[in-house]
């Protein structure tokens, strides 16, 4: 899927995927630098895309035994951004059909004065071939992911140094 990267304030989804995920090295060694925690792994992350910020999003994989689609897609932000913003890829989809990245899902609570989210044609295509049960507008999927994993924040925080 081609996401086009878009400024703040800018017509665009400010997302980029990657054409793969990081290995389980670069995850690795992400993990330890983001949190200063060494004694880490990333194993618990499919780290598969970048805002413009240097931000990640990436599968957490808090569901045993399920399909790597249905995990919760999170954002670990370059300044310590953290959130849960869907609950699976096809709400992911959705997100970025609706105009938000993952950074915007994170802090939809305080976004910038000047960002207006704007609903993508190309990505509604997207959604609607791949995640037509999944249709719900952005701010309804955010509130259903952080509803279903308000820990996260403190998870993660729990393992930094």
């Amino acid at each position: 899927m081609a996401v086009r990267l878009g400024c703040v304030g800018e017509d665009g989804v400010d997302f980029e995927p990657f054409e793969a995920f990081l290995t389980a090295d670069e995850t690795t060694d992400w993990f330890r630098a983001w949190t200063g925690n060494g004694e880490l792994s990333g194993d618990d992350f499919r780290v598969f895309g970048q805002d413009g910020t240097g931000g990640y999003a990436a599968f957490w994989l808090i569901r045993p035994g399920r399909a790597l689609v249905e995990q919760p897609v999170v954002f670990l932000g370059s300044e310590g951004e953290t959130g849960v913003v869907a609950r699976n890829l096809g709400a992911f989809l959705w997100l970025l059909a609706d105009g938000f990245g993952p950074w915007e899902a994170t802090t939809s609570y305080e976004p910038a004065p000047d960002w207006i989210p704007h609903p993508n044609r190309e990505l509604t295509a997207v959604a609607e071939q791949f995640a037509p049960l999944h249709r719900a507008a952005a701010v309804l999927l955010i509130e259903q992911a952080t509803r279903e994993f308000p820990d996260f924040d403190d998870t993660i925080m729990e393992l930094c140094r």
